[in-house]
């Protein structure tokens, strides 16, 4: 079964200054360079990473392409349809399932090894995870590239893909969903969430707010 990934690393960090999430360290690499890391880690032939060029990124080889949503920002179903074009245009078979993940999940490697274990497929679009609190994620998930495909042109072809959400994207797709037991799929959205997992930024001071939502 061949695999290839779609990694999303374009988001405006808007709850942390603007610090792009992609950027931080944890455990000496980058998140950017954690997921993608992981993703080749369980197989991936090709990794597309849909946000700004990272040059530290791991690998930096044929197997790692950078790639934008146009315009930028424009959400995370415009980036996965970025991610799926860059791909078909690489000279390649096509993948029998596509890996997708946001590349804020620290511990996102326990998450991809989950996946990667629950395939083949058997019958369904996909399967994702779903958070402690029963939350789907579908930025940590596996798609088969056929149906991930068709949800992309769905909306491409009614001119929505731009700005539209995930819920729209995966709406018709008949995805298994997979428990999250190890908490993989905790991501990080504001700097107390960072603080968390021992992420910090020597510039920033975590407001009286975000220290009390830490409590």
């Amino acid at each position: 079964m061949l695999l290839d990934a779609i990694v999303l690393a374009g988001g405006r960090s808007s709850r942390l200054s603007g610090e792009p999430k992609a950027q931080l360290l944890w455990h000496g690499a980058t998140l950017l360079q954690n997921t993608v890391g992981a993703s080749l880690q369980v197989g991936a032939r090709r990794v597309v990473v849909v946000g700004p060029d990272a040059p530290d990124a791991p690998g930096r080889d044929a197997r790692v392409r950078f790639t934008r949503e146009d315009p930028p920002f424009g959400g995370p179903a415009a980036a996965i349809g970025a991610g799926m074009r860059a791909l078909d245009e690489q000279q390649s078979p096509a993948a029998d399932v596509v890996l997708v993940l946001a590349c804020d999940m620290p511990e996102v490697a326990r998450a991809v090894s989950a996946l990667a274990e629950s395939l083949p497929l058997a019958g369904s679009d996909g399967v994702l995870l779903l958070d402690s609190s029963g939350m789907r994620q579908p930025l940590a998930a596996v798609y088969g590239r056929p149906a991930l495909a068709d949800a992309v042109a769905g909306l491409r072809a009614s001119g929505t893909l731009d700005g539209a959400s995930m819920r729209a994207l995966i709406s018709s797709l008949d995805l298994r969903e997979l428990a999250d037991t190890a908490g993989s799929t905790r991501d990080v959205d504001t700097w107390a969430d960072a603080a968390d997992f021992g992420i910090v930024n020597a510039e920033h001071t975590p407001s009286t707010d975000e220290q009390r939502s830490r409590t």
